[in-house]
């Protein structure tokens, strides 16, 4: 069966679109209890973009300190329970902020109008109704979360995100001045996991012409952006990056991930570790699966003097190892479009732990 998705329904584009966000959601106001949800990233706190959010006097504005975890579906459980008790169901939900705040509006926009807890509906095509009308306004680039069917999540037993059509945002608003804040680092984290995408997204067996044309062009900008004459981070770059961002996003929903995100699943769902970053991590050390992509990302991280650390492996112990490989080795989507289908006789456990002790 060929994949039948659903795309955004409405994107606005440009440096200040931000702020017709609040006509955006004019005409929705009137639907439910009418009132809107603000999830925002704790880092736009006390900062002048909290005076540009345009919440009314019904509104509810939720700051989410991002660095202390991933989403996770308790963490999505308690902020649906909450607000569904203090003034039922809302009109949508709006998140304003990177790929961590954009995967919790899009989960809770779902789970507003599911019943019981999110890891019921971690998985394909399980979630039973459509959620709430839901916007993302992206503040850094890189993840493709304001693009993908996908709000990924951190459970007790797995990391595995909520899949199906109704994930998709409704509406996005990408506004490249939002992104010029983020910090040099993170910038270059973020923007590696578009080219991750990418290169993942080409190499494998789920790879197609539909694909191909988003990753080609979405690489193409990420190699302006980090090894071109003018790479850095400048406000022409940042448009290239915000785009270059969905176009990732949008190759990987018609291809799909590879061997660097299945191990990334596994190190971030036992040791916490930010996905852009443990991306980063594992990439630098995968030469066997994609050694061009390998080579091109190495002259990035020259380019911009990363240091990404080295033998982290000897700080685990060997029960730490066998959890993360367990957590990779359970994703078989991502293993049949990077191996192929025989890739339970080539990904082994040992194979996988094999692979984490390289970092």
């Amino acid at each position: 069966m060929h994949k039948n998705f659903k795309g955004i329904e409405k994107t606005v584009y440009g440096r200040g679109s931000f702020s017709q966000l609040g006509d955006i959601l004019a005409p929705k106001r009137t639907e439910n209890n009418q009132y809107f949800v603000f999830i925002v990233d704790q880092y736009f706190k006390g900062k002048e973009l909290e005076t540009r959010i345009p919440a009314e006097a019904k509104d509810l504005v939720y700051f989410i300190d991002v660095d202390v975890h991933e989403p996770t579906t308790e963490q999505i459980d308690t902020l649906r329970d909450e607000i569904l008790a203090k003034q039922g169901l809302p009109s949508g939900v709006v998140g304003i902020g990177g790929g961590s705040v954009m995967d919790i509006a899009k989960a809770l926009s779902l789970m507003l109008t599911n019943e019981g807890s999110s890891t019921l509906y971690q998985g394909l095509n399980l979630v039973k109704v459509p959620g709430v009308y839901h916007v993302g306004v992206p503040t850094i680039s890189g993840t493709g979360a304001e693009v993908s069917m996908t709000a990924v999540l951190t459970g007790p037993v797995k990391k595995l995100g909520l899949k199906c059509e109704w994930t998709v945002f409704n509406q996005v608003v990408l506004d490249p001045e939002l992104i010029a804040t983020v910090p040099t680092d993170w910038w270059f984290y973020t923007g590696m996991d578009t080219y991750i995408h990418c290169i993942e997204s080409e190499n494998g067996h789920f790879n197609n012409a539909y694909s191909h044309a988003y990753a080609e062009q979405a690489m193409k900008l990420c190699r302006d952006i980090y090894l071109g004459e003018n790479a850095g981070q400048t406000p022409e770059n940042d448009d290239k990056l915000m785009v270059a961002s969905l176009m990732g996003g949008l190759s990987l929903t018609y291809s799909e991930v590879g061997v660097c995100h299945a191990l990334s699943y596994g190190l971030s769902k036992i040791l916490g570790t930010r996905h852009c970053y443990a991306n980063c991590l594992i990439m630098n050390h995968l030469e066997d699966y994609y050694p061009e992509g390998v080579a091109e990302f190495k002259q990035m991280v020259k380019r911009f003097n990363v240091t990404l650390p080295q033998g982290l492996a000897k700080e685990w112990d060997d029960e730490t190892i066998t959890k993360m490989a367990h957590v990779s080795y359970n994703l078989p989507h991502m293993w049949l479009h990077a191996i192929g289908e025989n890739w339970q006789e080539v990904i082994t456990i040992d194979v996988l732990k094999d692979l984490f002790k390289r970092l």
